[in-house]
Order: structure tokens, then sequence, then C-alpha cells
């Protein structure tokens, strides 16, 4: 078995066809059939079903499939770490935005005085989408905001955090309230993003409760173009607090109420793939991630975030 083949087969399934992954990697057609059977032969398994809408994988190589996109990965870092002679590994680490704007810096400056060899990969996106980077294994770690218990993921709880209704100031009165109840939200137009991400399920679980239908004045799916909007006075937007974070002069420019009710709180949550599929420096990472989270709360940087105790 070589690694080619293996790359070979992970671009089949990902593309669901076989011609389309022939010319995405520079081969004919025959040739990739050629080498994906013989790859079926040594394994005495069947792994992908033909048809005329294309190829899907068998039970058998779906397995193999998520086995064979992780032996790839160990392989490219294996030959970055012999290329550059001194890293002990690199580590993908994916943050949504908001966790970003708090935590990234600090960790990234843990690492350094750490583990100054070791190499961080820094993804942001929404946390859908980190969800299917880490399901893809190009993700070691991420701190998402909900999980499903069955993927084969590690998971920690880190700490959760108060929402706020957050809006512009702009045309707001000075005596505007410090809170505000889930019914009081039932005629605010809404930004927010869509369902897929950790935030809106949180959200619709809220609504849900308190039986009121949201009025959506937008969905957006990129936390800049969000806070731009409300800064606007396109509408206002359910947030933690790190979503105005970034903004030095954040309270010349937003108005934050605090939702009151207790259980709409948005859950931090370590995930990352098993332990025994993570590299010493990703393990190694894993432990600087949560301790930093933790100085952020217990320092008061990381404001309406509350630490998560468990049983270790």
């Amino acid at each position: 078995m070589e690694l080619r083949q293996l790359r070979y087969f992970v671009r089949v399934v990902e593309l669901g066809s076989m011609s389309r992954a022939a010319l995405d990697l520079n081969l004919v057609q025959s040739a990739l059939s050629q080498q994906i059977s013989r790859l079926e032969g040594e394994l005495s398994a069947r792994l992908l079903q033909r048809s005329r809408k294309g190829v899907t994988p068998t039970e058998a190589g779906m397995a193999f499939f998520r086995e064979a996109q992780l032996a790839l990965r160990h392989a490219e870092q294996a030959a970055r770490a012999a290329r550059q002679a001194r890293l002990s590994g690199t580590v993908s680490v994916g943050l949504a935005p908001t966790t970003a704007a708090v935590l990234g810096l600090p960790l990234m400056h843990a690492m350094r005085q750490r583990y100054p060899d070791v190499r961080l990969h820094m993804v942001e996106s929404l946390s859908g989408h980190l969800t299917q980077m880490l399901n893809a294994r190009q993700l070691d770690l991420a701190v998402l905001f909900e999980t499903d218990a069955a993927r084969r993921w590690s998971v920690t709880p880190l700490l959760d955090e108060k929402l706020y209704l957050i809006r512009s100031r702009a045309g707001l009165p000075e005596t505007a309230h410090a809170s505000v109840s889930m019914a009081g939200l039932a005629d605010v137009p809404l930004i927010l993003p869509t369902g897929p991400h950790g935030l809106r399920a949180t959200l619709d679980a809220a609504f849900v409760r308190a039986a009121i239908h949201p009025v959506l004045a937008a969905e957006i799916d990129s936390l800049a173009l969000l806070m731009d909007a409300v800064d606007a006075g396109l509408g206002a937007t359910l947030q933690p607090w790190a979503a105005v974070g970034r903004f030095a002069d954040a309270d010349r420019r937003f108005h934050l109420a605090e939702l009151s009710d207790p259980l709409a709180r948005r859950p931090n949550v370590l995930c990352s793939l098993s332990d025994d599929e993570l590299s010493p420096a990703a393990l190694a990472a894993r432990v600087v991630l949560a301790d930093c989270a933790r100085e952020r709360v217990l320092s008061g940087l990381w404001v309406g975030a509350r630490l998560i105790h468990h049983d270790s």
C-alpha cells in the first residue's frame, strides 16, 4: 500500500466522482481506477460503490476513508517536520470569531512561551464549519458550542457565557434597560447566524422555551459583517460579550442588555480528536488552551463567562 493510493482514494470519496478526482489529481481516469482496484485487491474489500451518478464509499470504504485521512495528515506533518528539522509538531486549532477575539492571542503567546518548537495553525471560522473540519481531521482541536455524542471526539466542557441583546447606541434612549427577557425580544428585529452554527441552536431553544417567534431582519454568517450591520442600526443581535471584545470603543458604539433567561447561555466545549489520534504536540496544546481559558475567566478578562467545573 502506498501513500499515493491513500491520497487518490480520499480524493475520490471527497469528490464523489472518479472522473472529477482524476482531473483534480492530474491523472487519466483509467490510471486512477486501476490504483483504486489495486487498493481494494490488497485489502480484499470493496471500498467504493459505483453507479451512474458517481461513487460512494461502502461501509468498509467509509471506515478506511477516516483512517486514510488521518494517515495522510500525519504523513504531511512528518514530512514538514523533517524539512524544517526543528519542529516537534504542528497543531491545528479552530476557534469561532468571538472565541478568537478573547482567546486567540493569549493561546499563541502561551504556546510560544511553553513550547517554542511547536507551530500553531490557527483557523478562525463559524462553529458549524469548525465541526466539519474536525470531522474531516483537518483540525486537531476546536472550541465549539455544541457537540454530537455520536462523534468520536474527546470532549471537555470549558465555560459558558451570558448572552446579551446588542444594539447600536445611535437613537437609543439613555435609560435603555440593562437586562431583557426573552418575551421582550418578540418585536425586536434580529440579525443572527444561520442554523448550522452552535449559537443559533442555543437561541432557537430559548425562543421555543419562551414560545416566541423571532423577527429576523437578516441572517449573516460573518461576525464582522453582522456587527457592522448592528452598528449601522439595521437590527439588533444576540451574542456573548466577546462579540464586541475587539471594539476599543464598544461602550460608545453598542448597548448590551443581558438576557434574563438563566438557560440562555452559550456553552464552550473543547473538542479534539481522540487521544490516540493526537500527536504529543496537540495533547500539550489542548492543556495550554484549557489553562488560557481558565486564566481569562478568573482574571475577569472574559466578561460574562463562568467556568464549568467537572470531574477529572
